[in-house]
């Protein structure tokens, strides 16, 4: 069951997107060569206990895994698709590609976030990797509308992929939001013919999250039973934003200069 959310339960989720918005904000200025992913770990937890918020990763339960996440980030660095975890031991280096994805609770209604930051200069092919996943999302967040159908969302996410050459993971999906942290429709980042395709409606929240691989999608999890990475060890990129249908159109939650439609 999908379910709408009223204006003013919107409004909660707008003040969850923003402090996950300002929490994002403040890691992406730390990170440069020699900072550890455990670093931008400490800082956001702070963030969140100084704000009264709860996070949505730490405690999470994963059956595949059979325990519980132990952080507050998301940090996947390079070939890592998503679910790596904060480490005093990764240093980050000139030329990495750092995935940062945080989600919060507050008020008990959730807003879910992520974005690929580049560890000083990059090569000319993993630039285009994030220009074109960001691209994805912006496209995507244009088809959240009321009258659309999910997969014009994941349609317009796998043809910009795939007509720039690289591609979209299909085991992980974005989903809706609301008071829990995962609610109906399942959103993948593809066509999925077998797929529910319902139509969208005011009301509706949707983490919309392409996972995008400059390689071959095909992925498998580490031995941590949490990090997945690229089979090809190729590198990937991530971008996440928690976006509202409106009757005016998509309200982008998790970023600041997007108003009220």
């Amino acid at each position: 069951m999908i379910i709408r959310k009223s204006m003013a339960e919107l409004e909660k989720m707008r003040r969850s997107g923003l402090l996950v918005a300002q929490i994002l904000s403040e890691l992406r200025g730390m990170v440069k060569e020699g900072v550890t992913t455990y670093d931008l770990e400490v800082t956001a937890e702070k963030m969140m206990q100084d704000a009264g918020a709860k996070s949505a990763f730490k405690g999470y339960y994963s059956a595949a895994a059979n325990a519980k996440f132990p952080n507050v980030l998301c940090t996947s660095v390079n070939c890592e698709i998503i679910h790596g975890m904060p480490s005093k031991k990764r240093v980050l280096k000139t030329g990495d590609l750092l995935s940062v994805d945080t989600a919060v609770s507050l008020e008990g209604y959730y807003a879910d976030s992520a974005t690929t930051i580049a560890v000083g200069a990059i090569t000319p092919e993993d630039e285009k990797l994030l220009k074109v996943t960001q691209e994805a999302l912006e496209l995507a967040i244009e088809k959240a509308q009321p009258g659309n159908r999910l997969f014009d969302i994941s349609g317009s996410v796998e043809n910009h992929v795939v007509r720039n050459g690289f591609s979209v993971v299909r085991e992980f999906v974005g989903h809706g939001i609301g008071t829990s942290m995962h609610e109906e429709p399942q959103v993948p980042n593809y066509v999925d013919r077998n797929g529910e395709n319902p139509r969208l409606k005011p009301g509706m929240v949707l983490a919309i999250e392409p996972m995008v691989n400059a390689g071959s999608p095909d992925c498998h999890v580490l031995s941590d039973k949490w990090t997945a990475v690229t089979k090809d060890g190729r590198n990937s990129a991530h971008f996440e934003h928690t976006v509202a249908i409106t009757e005016n159109g998509p309200w982008v939650l998790t970023r600041p200069s997007s108003s009220r439609p």
